[in-house]
Order: structure tokens, then C-alpha cells, then sequence
């Protein structure tokens, strides 16, 4: 039982395919969860959308029930803080609140064409110098020109100041605090078209696309104030909002510059705290907004994003058949002392970072008679194992910072021979922390951190235990080896979908 004087935050982690409410204590330990799935809908091919009010209505399900299984009041909760999916793009009616449409979800690739079409129209390079970000239908001010262009009068309605954007921290502060339209500069980094120098939207970017101000909401640090709850949790500050992978490198505690953090699920996301300045890439990686504290400068970080990793043990389970549950493909990994020179590059849908190349297909190379399932299974996990390789050495590059140590995190991270071949490739120990739920931490430690519940960031790094650690054991000469057919194998996915002719 918890005291009645004891205090909580709460975290709303409104991640792809549900959303949760968690309560943490003041040792940043997970007291209760409630979740909720939504629905995916898939209109087209490519075109991936949520309904913005069903999570809504989810949050306010969970909020109730989150503080029921912790056997706490409201009154007890300190602060709230948000955690969600990038990119995801909301629109709705000022006064209603109604959305116009379902959401863009970050995946939807519905804006491809029009993307193409940005890259070629003046200005474009002035786009991506401003926001450190290349023209691609994975940010969400493409998603928001394209529904300006396919709603009948919503740019008009737009103009007049009638309709609201945002991405899914925006639409649920709005509903929590009764119509207070922000958003935090996490994800206001995600949109194309923020200044990530000024930290507030550029008046250039907005007229190459067309996009009125009035529409936008105001940018906010990740660490502030984001108004007091009428709904969901009535009377509650809400000090925190970052987007999901931010949250993650928040909730890892990666404060310093070099510190990195890997999240590993459906795909995976490296972030490297590069400080006070932001670092350019020029090998294929996103430079990213990491969080800001109010009244102190914004940290950025560079993100190597890969397509996907968790989702190839899926695709092994359910579309091969191999094995019966997630968790197998390590034991049937095991049964095999190597890969017998099968290597599995997964460009489903093209590669991500370092690469993007959209017209890559995914292969599977080095087949002979000699190789088993065993082989395979353990192929599918060398291959998440050497993207992450490829990421980091593309960091370690443009940073001009070493990786020495990497943090992880994510359902992954429970497979051990998986984690040991991570730091085997990269040569740097592999630390899990006891806090597997590190996105909502994150959110729960901005928005503690916020309202004084905790003192600084130091007092957070307290609160960091380690639960696991894997370090490096393979022979170098291996690793170079290894590595070299690694990249034999990923030239073999390029220029496979040819353009038309």
C-alpha cells in the first residue's frame, strides 16, 4: 500500500499501436500500467492512418484505471508528461474539436509524389538547411500540404484561422488542458518546418509550403509547462512532452554528449547526445532537436533510424513459419555455432540509415546446401545486430565523438545472444537498464523533473540501474571479416525496383 502522502507522476506513452498511462515513483520505478490498442487502418497501399479521437477517448480510460491498480489519488499525482509516435499528423476544427480526417501515421508514404516534386521547387535546399532535416515522406509538414490539397476548403478554413495541426502530443494537450495549443520542440523538429536555430517555426519554410501560421501551435522546451489538465487527470500540471525516441534517450539518462541509447522494436532508433550544437550529417543521419529544459539551452542529437529489425523476427515467425513464438529464435539461433555464410539484409521496404535507399529490396545471401534454419534464425538477428554497426560507425564519423559505451533498450533487448553479438560488432559494452520502460520514463522524468519533484538531472541518473551488460568477445580479425561480407551483402538490395520506363 501506498502512503496517502506519497506523490506520483504519471506518464501517457501514446506510442503506434496503443497507448498507456504509467505511474513511477520517485525512484523512477514503475508502480502501475494501463494500456489500450487502437485501430490501424489501411485504406491504400502505403497509406497507414489512426483515428485521433479513439486515442483520446483511450487516454481517458486509462487515465482512471492507471491510478486505480497503483492505489493512488489524483491529488497524489505530482505532474503528467507525454511521450508519442513522431510525425503522426493531426488536424482538427478549433472550435469542435473534431478531427477533419483520420491521422497520417509517421509510417504512410501517401505524400511520396509530392515529396518528389518539393525536392525539385526553389527553396527546397533553403527547407533543409533550416530544418537539419531532408525533404521525405516520413516528417509530418508533407502530410499536412497533402491534406491542405485533398480536403475541399481546408486551406481556406486554415487561413482564417478555423482549423488546428498537430502531431499526437499537441491533440492530446489540447483535449487534457480544455484547448491549449502546444507543442514541445522534439517534435517540432520532426515537421520540416521548424528553424532548429531559432527553435520556433520559420516564416520561410511555412511559405514553401504553404502552410498558414495561425494553424501551427506555439513551441514549447520539452521540459516546461504545458498547462493544467481539465480532463484525464483534472487539476494536474502537465510539465513534460518529448517525442517517443527522445523520450527514450531522456529516460536513459543520456545527458552528456556521446552518450547513446538504442531502442529496439518493430524497427530501431539510435540517438547520440551531441550537446549544445547540432551536428550535420553528411552519412546518411538525421540531426534531431534531443530536449530542452526551460531556461536552458536545447540539446540535439543525431538519429540513425533503421526500417527494420524486430519486425524481421515477425516476419520469421509468421510469414516463414520457423518458429511458433518471438522469443524461439534465440534457442533455434543456438543450435548453429555461426551463420554457415548466410547473411539476411531486410530493406522490406527499402534501407533507412546510413543508406536511404528506397529502391533497395531485401535479400538473402550466401545459400548453399549447408544451411539450416539454425542458420537463418541466427542471420536474422546478425542482421539487426550489423545495422546498428553501420549506424554507429556513421555517428562516431560525423560526430567526431566515440561511442564507448552503448545503452539499450526495447523488447530486444531480451534476447542475449542478440545483445552479445551487438557489442561483439561493435566492440563496446551493451548495458540494459532495470527500467525496460524507458520511453514513458522519460516523458515521467521531463514531466517530474518540470514541477521540482525531481531537484536536477543528476538526481535522475541516480535512479539509472543496470541489469544487464554484454561485453565485446569476438576476434577482431572476425569482426573485419564479418563486416566486409556483411556490406557485400547489402550492395546486393540496391537498384532492385527499377524506375519506369
Amino acid at each position: 500500500m501506498t502512503s496517502p502522502t506519497e506523490r506520483f507522476v504519471v506518464a501517457i506513452d501514446q506510442g503506434t499501436t496503443s497507448t498507456r498511462c504509467i505511474v513511477f515513483d520517485r525512484r523512477g520505478q514503475l508502480v502501475s500500467l494501463a494500456q489500450q490498442e487502437h485501430k490501424q487502418y489501411f485504406p491504400r497501399p502505403g497509406w497507414v492512418e489512426h483515428d485521433a479521437a479513439e486515442i483520446w477517448r483511450n487516454v481517458e480510460r486509462l487515465a482512471p484505471l492507471a491510478l486505480r491498480r497503483a492505489g493512488i489519488t489524483l491529488d497524489q499525482v505530482a505532474a503528467v508528461g507525454i511521450a508519442n509516435q513522431r510525425e503522426t499528423t493531426v488536424v482538427w476544427d478549433r472550435r469542435t474539436g473534431v478531427p477533419v480526417s483520420r491521422a497520417l501515421v509517421w509510417q504512410d508514404t501517401r505524400t511520396d509524389a509530392l515529396v518528389t516534386a518539393l525536392r525539385d521547387a526553389p527553396g527546397a535546399a533553403a527547407v533543409q538547411e533550416r530544418s537539419a532535416l531532408p525533404l521525405a515522406t516520413y516528417f509530418s509538414g508533407p502530410r499536412l500540404r497533402w491534406m491542405l490539397d485533398h480536403t475541399p476548403g481546408l486551406q481556406e478554413r486554415a487561413e482564417r484561422g478555423e482549423i488546428l495541426f498537430g502531431t499526437m502530443e499537441t491533440w492530446l494537450i489540447w483535449n487534457l488542458t480544455g484547448g491549449k495549443h502546444y507543442t514541445d520542440v522534439t517534435n517540432a523538429s520532426r515537421t520540416n518546418l521548424l528553424d532548429v536555430h531559432t527553435l520556433d517555426w520559420s516564416p520561410e519554410s511555412l511559405a514553401f509550403f504553404g502552410i498558414p501560421r495561425a494553424m501551427l501551435p506555439e513551441v514549447k522546451p520539452s521540459v516546461g509547462s504545458f498547462g493544467t489538465a481539465v480532463a484525464a487527470f483534472a487539476g494536474v500540471r502537465i510539465g513534460g512532452a518529448l517525442g517517443d525516441q527522445q523520450a527514450a534517450l531522456f529516460g536513459q539518462t543520456c545527458f552528456t554528449p556521446g552518450e547513446a541509447k538504442c531502442t529496439y522494436g518493430t524497427g530501431s532508433f539510435l540517438l547520440l547526445n551531441t550537446g549544445t550544437d547540432l551536428v550535420r550529417s553528411d552519412n546518411g543521419l538525421l540531426s534531431t532537436v534531443a530536449y530542452q529544459v526551460e531556461g536552458s539551452p536545447a540539446h540535439y542529437a543525431l538519429e540513425g533510424s533503421i526500417a527494420i529489425t524486430g519486425s524481421l523476427v515477425q516476419w520469421f515467425r509468421d510469414q516463414l513459419e520457423l518458429i511458433a513464438s518471438a522469443p524461439e529464435i534465440e534457442t533455434l539461433a543456438r543450435t548453429v555455432k555461426d551463420n554457415g555464410g548466410c547473411y539476411i539484409v531486410p530493406a522490406f521496404s527499402g534501407l533507412y540509415a546510413p543508406h536511404w535507399r528506397s529502391e533497395a529490396r531485401g535479400v538473402i545471401v550466401g545459400l548453399t546446401s549447408y544451411i539450416t534454419k539454425g542458420h537463418l534464425a541466427r542471420a536474422v538477428l546478425e542482421a539487426t545486430a550489423w545495422q546498428t554497426r553501420e549506424v554507429v560507425d556513421a555517428m562516431n564519423v560525423n560526430s567526431g565523438l566515440t561511442l564507448k559505451t552503448l545503452k539499450v533498450d526495447g523488447g530486444m533487448t531480451a534476447d542475449n545472444l542478440l545483445m552479445q553479438y551487438v557489442a561483439d560488432v561493435l566492440d563496446v559494452p551493451v548495458v540494459r537498464p532495470l527500467a525496460s520502460e524507458t520511453v514513458s520514463l522519460g516523458a515521467a522524468y521531463a514531466a517530474g523533473l518540470a514541477v521540482g519533484y525531481w531537484p536536477d538531472l543528476e538526481d535522475l541518473r541516480h535512479n539509472w540501474h543496470r541489469a544487464g551488460q554484454w561485453l565485446p568477445a569476438m576476434d577482431p580479425a572476425l569482426r573485419t571479416t564479418e563486416y566486409a561480407n556483411w556490406r557485400r551483402a547489402v550492395e546486393r538490395t540496391f537498384d532492385w525496383i527499377q524506375p519506369a520506363a
